[in-house]
């Protein structure tokens, strides 16, 4: 593990490569699981507020979900999750015409529809996971199969998972522990040459 600030990283960041291979995977990591993307009461809020912008890319029985249960829900482990259609794709997922899924929010924040809101955090921070404990907050990979191809792209093109996440790493950490990170890792791979 890499302690940067008040968080710990786990060493996968450092050592994985890892860059999305949509063309691949045609963003399976939004339709599969069961449950939804994890998300804060903040988060909802901001939902909420974007859904008329959104609404008009998400699929008839997503609006349905959503009018009927909300934005979002608490799973059975208690944690607050988007809304799923069907037991697995989320509520705010769209499709190209070749069956890539795309996030609909990131669809519209893309095309300057909104302006303060990505997508949840969980979402653009993912491979990577946080875990909140009373004194620090764990930063790690989820390996999950459907990635595979992200890794298989990230080792072609030399990218590492830290570089691969460095914005949205940024915009949850901030400049200045991005910034330790990279050196961080940097440092770790030259000594143990990985």
């Amino acid at each position: 593990m890499l302690q940067i600030k008040d968080t710990l990283v786990s060493l996968d960041l450092a050592e994985r490569f890892f860059c999305c291979d949509l063309d691949k995977c045609l963003g399976e990591c939004c339709i599969e699981g069961d449950a939804g993307a994890p998300v804060t009461n903040e988060e909802v809020k901001m939902l909420k507020k974007i859904l008329p912008v959104v609404e008009p890319y998400i699929t008839l029985r997503a609006k349905q979900v959503i009018s009927d249960n909300g934005v979002a829900y608490v799973d059975e482990e208690g944690d607050l999750v988007t809304s799923i259609v069907d037991g697995k794709d989320c509520v705010f997922t769209c499709f190209e015409k070749n069956g890539t899924c795309l996030c609909a929010i990131e669809k519209a924040y893309r095309e300057g529809k909104i302006k303060d809101f990505r997508k949840p955090a969980s979402c653009h921070l993912y491979p990577v996971r946080l875990t909140k404990y009373p004194s620090f907050t764990a930063v790690n990979y989820h390996r999950w199969k459907i990635c595979k191809a992200a890794e298989v792209l990230g080792r072609k093109n030399e990218i590492r998972l830290y570089e691969f996440l460095k914005e949205p790493l940024t915009a949850y950490f901030g400049k200045e522990w991005y910034d330790e990170l990279a050196l961080a890792c940097h440092i770790y791979l030259e000594e143990y040459n990985k």
